[in-house]
């Protein structure tokens, strides 16, 4: 696939993508403001909670439909990449706006542990249980999209883990309010704190790889070099090897690339040519940069 053409798929991914999560934000809202007055009226602190957890869908869900349409900016003289890494900086966000909310949450259930109160089962329930057809719902909007865009991703996550919490607060709430266990409700409310914490450690992890220019995962610059030698007689050797990413869906590859003077003289073009389209066909490389060397060159400095 040419950058142009990859360009053209990347956009028009990006307005399906957009139309998902603007569906998914109407639906989340909708249930996030349910959950608040459901919590209030059953005395529920994992409702109230899990509403927490539905605001931060809501508040991610936002900047990455803000990230999406900064991204579709295109390149100029100043932003020679364009503005794509906005959805990765949405996700970093994402990933750090959810810590203290995990905070407030776990102060809370502290308290209701140390003071219990009573929580009204059946309506529990029934607002839990419209809360987890929304999660799948929602789920199942965005299902596809989340291994092609670290933005999505971060969003789908949420709504896994949403879709978790739901499922334990509607187990919780039966047991409540056949056996009156009110401590129950505390407990659900960690075991979603504990979700959500794993969530963002994940799409912090990725994200920082990322916005600090490291190889991505599992990828290895020294395999990919072998690779090169091996399958081009030509090369003698590669260093100063660089592959990043400015998403996770637009990797980019730089190197210096020692040939004999024969192959530098006579078929420069068609080497670099072949090395790029094979960089392209292998490990989606959209862009690539090789600068071939003499064999008698003095090699620069390693880094």
């Amino acid at each position: 696939m040419s950058k142009n053409a990859f360009s053209q798929h990347l956009f028009q991914f990006r307005s399906v993508v957009k139309k998902k999560l603007l569906l998914s934000l109407i639906i989340t809202s909708t249930v996030m403001i349910l959950e608040i007055i459901g919590g209030l009226m059953t005395n529920s602190i994992a409702l109230l909670s899990d509403a927490g957890h539905m605001f931060t869908h809501s508040f991610a869900i936002g900047i990455s439909l803000l990230a999406i349409f900064i991204a579709r900016k295109p390149p100029c003289h100043h932003k020679t990449f364009g503005l794509f890494r906005a959805e990765v900086l949405a996700a970093f966000i994402n990933g750090l706006f959810l810590l203290p909310i995990v905070g407030i949450m776990v102060y809370e259930a502290i308290l209701r542990f140390i003071n219990p109160e009573e929580v009204f089962g059946f309506y529990m329930f029934i607002i839990a249980l419209i809360g987890l057809n929304v999660n799948i719902t929602s789920v199942i909007i965005l299902r596809g999209s989340q291994d092609k865009n670290l933005n999505v991703k971060s969003v789908f996550y949420h709504m896994i883990a949403d879709a978790a919490s739901s499922i334990g607060i509607v187990i919780a709430s039966i047991i409540i309010y056949y056996t009156g266990l009110n401590i129950l409700d505390p407990l659900v409310s960690l075991g979603i704190s504990v979700l959500i914490l794993y969530w963002a450690w994940s799409v912090l992890r990725d994200s920082t790889r990322i916005l600090l220019e490291m190889t991505p995962k599992g990828m290895n610059i020294d395999i990919i070099s072998e690779e090169l030698k091996q399958d081009f007689q030509e090369i003698i050797d590669l260093y100063n090897v660089h592959l990043w990413t400015i998403t996770p869906d637009m990797l980019v590859f730089s190197a210096y690339i020692k040939v004999d003077d024969k192959n530098l003289n006579n078929n420069q073009g068609s080497l670099v040519s072949k090395i790029n389209n094979y960089l392209i066909e292998k490990y989606n490389v959209i862009e690539s940069t090789l600068q071939l060397i003499s064999i008698n060159d003095p090699e620069f400095c390693k880094v």
